[in-house]
């Protein structure tokens, strides 16, 4: 099933602020409906969503006036910065990640890749406009593992076309190696 409508414009970079890279208070009253500070949901659902271009969207999630989705939670992960035609996204995989080997499973790496390909490509769509992943594939160069730090995926769009966006992504460690590189491509939903 496609993923929900996206959209934007082009724009000046966002980046989270030194607060958001901080954990959120994990006492349950505050765990359900936060992670990192800010709160967790169907982005697109919020009313403030509406009318905004991808990029505004993406940089509303950033500041916290709309949710990040659900999953960033659940694979420890977060939209870090946005441009025209980029995304970066941040995450520190840890034992919710893990594979039957004891690795963080590769899985995560494609997880973030898709999220991060996506987003690139969502940063170039106009208000009302969405889009959805046709197909993304991932190459793991080195084994990621558990509580490592903190890893950065970086994507750009290569072309942006009508109805096909391409993208590129790569998934450094804190050692600043490659871990992981991938391409995406993403179908534009137009009403």
């Amino acid at each position: 099933m496609p993923r929900p409508l996206r959209s934007e414009t082009k724009a000046p970079v966002a980046r989270a602020s030194k607060k958001d890279n901080q954990m959120s208070d994990p006492s349950p009253e505050n765990s359900k409906d936060l992670f990192r500070g800010k709160r967790v949901g169907v982005t697109l659902a919020d009313p403030a969503a509406k009318g905004k271009s991808g990029i505004e969207i993406l940089r509303a999630m950033i500041s916290g006036e709309l949710p990040g989705p659900p999953i960033a939670r659940a694979l420890n992960f977060w939209i870090a910065e946005v441009g025209p035609g980029t995304a970066a996204f941040e995450g520190e995989p840890g034992d919710e990640s893990l594979n039957p080997m004891g690795g963080v499973h590769g899985g995560w790496a494609l997880t973030i890749i898709d999220s991060a390909t996506g987003c690139a490509g969502m940063s170039t769509l106009e208000a009302g406009v969405g889009w959805a992943t046709v197909e993304t594939k991932a190459n793991m160069v080195r084994a990621i593992k558990p509580n490592s730090g903190r890893y950065r995926c970086e994507a750009k769009v290569l072309a942006a076309g009508r109805t096909i966006i391409t993208t590129d992504s790569q998934v450094i460690g804190p050692d600043g190696k490659l871990y992981a590189h991938g391409t995406s491509t993403l179908i534009v939903l137009r009403s």
